[in-house]
């Protein structure tokens, strides 16, 4: 046994000073813990000394150039992007709308002819505005709302003597409530256009222009771009003659149903059917029971010399007459007749117009009328925009008016009395040239001339002179 006792001696020496030395360790290893936190608080609020500190100085500090651009620029950005988001909502509002305007101005002077035998000028000035709204549809037909406002002030060449038809300046206009710068509603209807394969019928309902839709020409029937003389504008005796017998300003209520056939694209054919009021009724106050009525068929096709044209034949029955259109008796009687429209590009530059209207009743002033021309672009002499517009008018008196002329009275029918013989036909002429200024103004000097007023050929020619300034939008 004494030999595990002698090496269990210094084991228990060991173990004996291990225990001495535990308090001695222990007090040791608790002061360093206490020391480092109280180093650790120490540090600690001194970071928050200088936290507190740094906030003071940001919130003293004022913001410099740099802050300042960086801000600038930053609100730049948000009022771009509000500013789109406004642009983006509005053209969802007016998505499908188109509007257009314009104003023509014309100044003219008589050389000869006057009923006063010297010269004679006028000014005039005509401003339109149109909107279209698209207006909802029905299935697969699309609806659209037209509005047409106009307004002006000015005759034109009023002291001349009467002429069958001619109109020297047909873009006088003015309102006869004796306020001539009031704006009046000149057109509103309702379009209705409906696909069938590929054909299109149209519906148009409300206060129309009919020239609008029957008699048109490429070329020759707008007289704020082209001829001035209403003989050329339209059919003379569905215009100035009378039997469109539409409000003073030229507008009529009525109804318009046409089919187009678009299957041999480009080429098409058009029929249209136009019933409108009669009499009074242009003007909103008559009855519809007998109304104008006219029918036309279109063609436009590029058979020809390989280049476009578009040919029109028409025919119409009017209910009843207004006296002292064209007639020159007092009577209100059925008038018909039938006419021809046709414009074809025979050249580069190049085309040519003709009209011809024919009249069935005998107690028309004239019965006949033919006009014919060309437009020829200015691409020959350097100037593409521009245009040359030449036309030839001729207008042919009835017998029974040879006969009844010298016997009427000025004051019923306006046909001047004294002296008035028409013996034939009379005959007009126009030449113009437009000069494209820029995108939106065109300048046109004009010349007219009118042989055999009124079928007189004891008449002095009536010449004119002009100058026509149109802005358009």
């Amino acid at each position: 046994m004494a030999r595990p006792a002698k090496h269990l001696a210094p084991v228990a020496a060991l173990l004996s000073s291990l225990i001495i030395s535990l308090p001695a360790r222990a007090e040791t290893g608790t002061e360093q813990v206490l020391q480092e936190l109280r180093r650790l608080s120490e540090r600690m609020a001194q970071l928050e000394a200088d936290n507190r500190r740094l906030k003071d100085e940001l919130a003293a500090r004022k913001p410099g150039a740099r802050e300042k651009e960086i801000v600038s620029r930053l609100e730049d950005v948000e009022r771009q992007v509000t500013s789109q988001d406004k642009k983006t909502r509005l053209l969802d509002a007016v998505e499908g709308v188109s509007a257009s305007a314009s104003l023509v101005m014309v100044g003219q002077t008589a050389l000869s002819g006057t009923v006063g035998g010297k010269d004679e000028s006028r000014v005039n000035y005509r401003a339109d505005a149109e909107i279209e709204l698209p207006a909802g549809s029905i299935g697969d037909a699309r609806g659209e709302l037209f509005a047409h406002f106009r307004m002006g002030q000015g005759n034109g060449l009023g002291f001349m003597p009467p002429t069958l038809t001619s109109t020297t300046n047909s873009t006088a206009f003015a309102l006869s409530n004796g306020d001539e710068t009031a704006v009046m509603l000149a057109q509103a209807w309702y379009e209705l256009e409906m696909p069938v394969g590929e054909s299109e019928v149209e519906l148009y309902v409300g206060k129309i222009d009919p020239f609008g839709h029957f008699d048109q020409n490429d070329i020759a029937d707008d007289e704020s771009a082209a001829f001035l003389n209403n003989v050329f504008v339209h059919n003379p005796l569905l215009d100035s003659g009378g039997d469109i017998d539409v409000d003073a300003y030229g507008f009529a209520p009525g109804l318009i149903l046409s089919w187009r056939d678009n299957s041999q694209s480009p080429d098409y054919w058009k029929a249209s059917v136009g019933l409108f009021s009669s009499g009074q009724g242009g003007s909103w106050d008559s009855d519809l029971s007998r109304p104008f009525i006219i029918g036309q068929v279109e063609a436009g096709s590029d058979a020809l010399f390989g280049r476009e044209g578009a040919y029109r034949l028409y025919a119409w029955e009017r209910g009843r007459a207004t006296p002292f259109a064209n007639e020159f008796d007092s009577t209100t009687a059925r008038h018909s007749g039938w006419g021809v429209s046709a414009n074809q590009q025979v050249a580069e530059h190049v085309t040519v117009f003709g009209r011809y209207g024919h009249s069935h009743s005998s107690k028309m002033r004239f019965d006949k009328a033919l006009t014919m021309g060309a437009e020829i672009g200015g691409a020959y002499w350097g100037r593409e925009e521009d245009r040359i517009g030449l036309a030839a008018g001729w207008a042919d008196t009835t017998q029974s008016f040879r006969a009844a002329a010298p016997v009427l009275d000025a004051d019923s029918d306006g046909v001047a009395d004294f002296g008035y013989a028409p013996d034939g036909a009379e005959q007009q002429y126009e030449i113009y040239y437009d000069w494209k200024a820029n995108d939106y103004l065109e300048l046109s000097p004009d010349f007219q001339w009118i042989r055999n007023p009124g079928g007189d050929s004891s008449r002095s020619d009536i010449a004119v002179v002009g100058l026509r300034a149109t802005v358009s939008y």
